[in-house]
């Protein structure tokens, strides 16, 4: 799946395969949209290793395409992982343990991180494609019934509002698709990164 894959898919959905509708770039400022909301809701899963400075506190804004923080392991490499409580402020990540990992440690970092596609591929996983198609086709819809409707339609008077119904039904399904992926993405996080060490009294692990 690359970029055009996935624009002819919004064009068959659209039935608008010779283009008479969308341009190219419309698509794919549309797809573009419905892939950051996929990657919001269901990122892609990445990890990096951070130098400590033996402070509390670690950098995260080398991680330029974070979405969030899933867990600080700490020492890294062992089994069973030992996972720090930790909370997020900005690119700042505070950990919260009695004694923070000394300067020159590694620390590994699990995060959530955008998803990519463009004309080399994407980093997509096919569960998510489909939806991301949904999302597009119902933004380049409605955005065109709004642009359509007060101006003379070949396809009728009615047209535009055609594509405003449609265009809201797959937007529904759209929001729905993420709801459900997000809810997933939560009760998996809670399963396999449970800290190691208790956070101090009101203390979570959170995003700023």
């Amino acid at each position: 799946m690359d970029m055009a894959t996935m624009r002819a898919r919004v064009r068959q959905d659209l039935r608008d395969p010779s283009g008479d509708r969308w341009d190219d770039d419309t698509l794919d400022r549309h797809i573009t949209r419905a892939v950051r909301e996929c990657s919001l809701a269901a990122p892609r899963e990445a990890t990096a290793s951070l130098v400590s400075t033996g402070a509390r506190t670690l950098s995260t804004a080398s991680l330029g395409d974070r979405v969030s923080i899933e867990a600080v392991e700490w020492p890294a490499g062992q089994y069973p992982p030992a996972y720090l409580a930790f909370s997020v402020w900005g690119d700042t990540l505070t950990v919260e343990a009695a004694s923070p990992p000394p300067s020159g440690e590694m620390v590994t970092v699990r995060y959530g991180a955008l998803h990519v596609l463009d004309g080399a591929g994407t980093t997509l996983p096919e569960r998510l494609q489909d939806l991301v198609a949904t999302g597009a086709a119902a933004y380049a819809a409605i955005e065109w019934s709004a642009y359509a409707l007060d101006r003379l339609s070949t396809g009728g008077d009615d047209t535009w509002r055609h594509f405003h119904t449609w265009g809201q039904e797959r937007l529904a399904a759209f929001a729905k698709g993420l709801a459900k992926h997000g809810r997933e993405r939560r009760l998996r996080s809670r399963r396999l990164y449970a800290a190691a060490t208790p956070a101090s009294a009101g203390a979570r692990p959170v995003e700023g």
